[in-house]
């Protein structure tokens, strides 16, 4: 799960973009991507591809936060405070998806339903998936009010995951790992399942020095 910093490509557009082809090939050989889907291992897989997009924002960018929420009705939000998702269409005709549009793909792909807010070049960008099919082209709503970044919601298919509950103490265990080889990045994780919302933001402004 953790990664080592690496350099990220300055040009953020479509053609940095490389896409999967085809959802059925990732529903039928859906433990090559993201492990065991009998117990919460899979599941939890989701969350990292996710993330790692935003990780990747936060080192090519000045984006500095990464909001992991679980919702009440058994969905994830990830968001970022980065660059935003390149909207641009690829010579192909297929929407730009990330750096880690394979990641983004096999989310999509396993989820009854996924969507993506983007907040790029002072508009708010739209689209929804259900069950790993466009319902609507992207859209933009709105002006995007000074934000930026990328917002992914998404619910896993029952269908494919035997556990679709995601547990709190194992994503909150994983996802620390990631300020100490990210460091400023700051990680708030949160969970909106109980009458009490649980949180926690990690942090480590020296990333790996500060274990020394």
């Amino acid at each position: 799960m953790a990664k080592a910093q690496k350099p990220v490509s300055e040009v953020h557009d479509a053609g940095a973009i490389k896409v999967l082809e085809g959802l059925d090939p990732v529903r039928r050989r859906r433990a090559m991507y993201i492990g065991n889907t009998d117990d919460r291992s899979g599941l939890h897989n989701l969350v990292y591809n996710v993330v790692d997009n935003a990780i990747d924002e936060a080192l090519a960018s000045p984006a500095s936060t990464v909001t992991v929420t679980l919702n009440p009705d058994g969905s994830c939000t990830v968001r970022d405070n980065g660059r935003g998702m390149p909207t641009d269409i690829r010579e192909e005709g297929v929407l730009s998806g990330g750096l880690h549009a394979v990641g983004v793909s096999v989310v999509n792909a396993l989820s009854t339903s996924l969507k993506l807010t983007i907040w790029r070049d002072g508009q708010e960008h739209f689209m929804e998936f259900a069950d790993g099919d466009a319902v609507a082209p992207l859209k933009v709503r709105c002006d995007a009010g000074g934000k930026r970044g990328t917002e992914v919601t998404f619910l896993p298919s029952p269908k494919t995951f035997r556990m679709v509950e995601f547990d709190f103490a194992t994503l909150e265990h994983q996802l620390r790992q990631l300020p100490f080889l990210n460091s400023g990045v700051t990680i708030v994780l949160s969970d909106m399942r109980h009458a009490v919302e649980k949180r926690e933001e990690m942090r480590y402004e020296r990333g790996v020095e500060a274990l020394k």
